[in-house]
């Protein structure tokens, strides 16, 4: 399953296009076949009851007379029906009174005859059909059929793998077709990205091939470049300036302090630059985040729309793409407000208090548990009191509760602990839970902002909530960790110093 979901959305498309018209000839193929031998059984018994009424009626005065000779006559007439093997006449003491076999076969026939009806034994259609003259039973009509229904399923199978091979070829040549309208342009952009990412060059940009909502997202991306290649060749130049500052502060110390004031003075515009090119970058993440944003408003809108007045048209195949367009807007939509709560983060005014460590983690777990895993269990012992800011250290409970509840979610027992210990300089802080835990040799990676170690199908998030923890704990002065083993659980810990840190708030 996880290697149909890494292969690129080029061979996801051929597939999912060949597997639902696969499914939807195995399913109709199936319904045929089986209403067809239904019908062919239906009329090879109707014709043998037929045949069996034609008999009786013709034979009713041989029976009444005595006359085995007509009888016998009669049932030669069989011979224009190739498939009945065996035919026979009863008379009304259950006596057979006359029979029939193609070629002179030695067929054994019933001793006695038996109730009105019919069925299948075997390879034929056996039947059994009183002589009624007068309201008078005068015998019973024996007729024994081939029915040739495997041959019949034989010709349908073949038919069916030429029809199947034939509508996967077309299907094939659809979803070439398909790939060249709509994944190309997504695949071009894709492909820029990635050549950005290696080769650190800004200048790259995207080609724009339509005018849809892919070719307001394509130019979403080329402003979003531009930006970011003025900002780093800016930031580039700024780094080649203060290193050629420090280099001539290792030869000229005594001038250096000399010009200290001066320096004071040089250092203070340069916080000033700083803050306000930080200020600039909000405003370009705030743009960059818009920008983003109109695309996903369109592409929601017209899915809405696209459901709301089309729904009628659409089958459920089409119904469910259309609902996966509509959850991955969303999902994009969620990540760009977390990257932009990060990117916030760090400018954030702390008001340190002292904070009820116990109370908070309890608080918090009462407001997620109903969402995340209403049957967990909360082992939770007195925890110290900590200095900090009571609502960042409150989305640190949050985040790490909330990952402990979302993937312990399917065991049968869900178990979350939360304790502490302390040392003379800090108190560490800890969440185990017995989920499905993490490979270590992934470990660095916890706390990147967009990394995640499992499969947003198997569960949900961001991949901010821990980079997040990272954050708030680094401002508190503290540390953060993590030990796990894949489906043993994992424990998340945290660091607050006993005394704030002077620069840490």
């Amino acid at each position: 399953m996880l290697r149909i979901v890494a292969h690129s959305i080029r061979r996801k498309l051929t597939l999912l296009v060949l597997a639902s018209t696969l499914a939807a000839l195995v399913v109709t193929g199936i319904a045929l076949v089986i209403y067809d031998l239904r019908g062919y059984r239906e009329a090879g018994i109707n014709d043998l009851v037929t045949q069996a009424e034609i008999l009786g009626r013709a034979s009713a005065p041989a029976l009444a007379f005595e006359d085995p000779k007509a009888a016998n006559e009669n049932l030669q007439l069989l011979k224009a029906k190739p498939r009945i093997s065996s035919a026979a006449i009863y008379n009304a003491k259950g006596k057979l009174f006359a029979s029939y076999t193609p070629r002179d076969l030695d067929l054994e026939f019933p001793r006695l005859p038996e109730s009105e009806g019919s069925r299948i034994e075997g390879q034929d259609f056996v039947l059994f059909k009183r002589i009624v003259d007068n309201n008078e039973i005068l015998g019973t009509v024996y007729l024994r059929a081939e029915h040739g229904l495997l041959g019949r399923l034989a010709d349908y199978l073949r038919i069916f793998g030429a029809v199947t091979a034939i509508s996967l070829l077309v299907a094939w040549l659809i979803s070439i077709w398909l790939q060249r309208v709509v994944t190309k342009p997504i695949l071009d952009t894709a492909a820029v990205a990635r050549q950005v990412m290696e080769r650190r060059d800004f200048s790259l940009r995207a080609t724009k091939t339509t005018e849809d909502e892919i070719g307001q997202l394509v130019d979403a991306f080329n402003g979003m470049l531009a930006e970011v290649g003025r900002r780093a060749e800016a930031l580039e130049a700024s780094n080649r300036s203060l290193a050629h500052e420090m280099a001539e502060r290792k030869h000229a110390d005594d001038a250096l302090r000399e010009l200290n004031a001066d320096l004071e003075q040089r250092i203070s515009d340069r916080t000033t630059q700083l803050e306000s090119a930080n200020k600039e970058l909000e405003g370009f993440s705030y743009s960059v985040s818009h920008d983003l944003r109109a695309p996903l408003r369109a592409i929601m809108g017209f899915a809405k729309m696209l459901e709301e007045d089309h729904a009628g048209q659409l089958d459920e195949e089409a119904a469910r793409k259309l609902g996966v367009i509509q959850s991955e807007a969303q999902r994009m939509g969620m990540l760009i407000d977390d990257l932009l709560a990060f990117s916030r983060l760090g400018r954030k005014a702390m008001q340190v208090v002292e904070v009820d460590m116990t109370g908070l983690a309890r608080t918090t777990y009462d407001g997620l548990n109903g969402h995340e895993a209403p049957g967990a269990e909360l082992h939770l012992v007195s925890l110290p009191r900590a200095k900090g800011d009571r609502v960042l250290l409150g989305q640190v409970w949050a985040n790490l509760l909330a990952n402990a509840l979302k993937f312990s979610s399917k065991r049968e027992k869900p178990l979350i602990e939360v304790s502490a210990i302390s040392d003379e300089k800090e108190h560490v802080y800890f969440v185990r839970d017995n989920g499905a835990g993490f490979d270590p040799r992934y470990q660095a990676k916890l706390f990147g902002v967009f990394q995640r170690l499992h499969d947003s199908s198997e569960f949900s998030g961001t991949g901010v909530g821990l980079a997040l923890v990272q954050r708030i704990v680094g401002r508190h002065g503290g540390r953060v960790w993590a030990e796990g083993k894949p489906n043993e659980g994992a424990t998340f810990y945290f660091t607050l110093p006993k005394e704030p840190i002077h620069g840490t708030v």
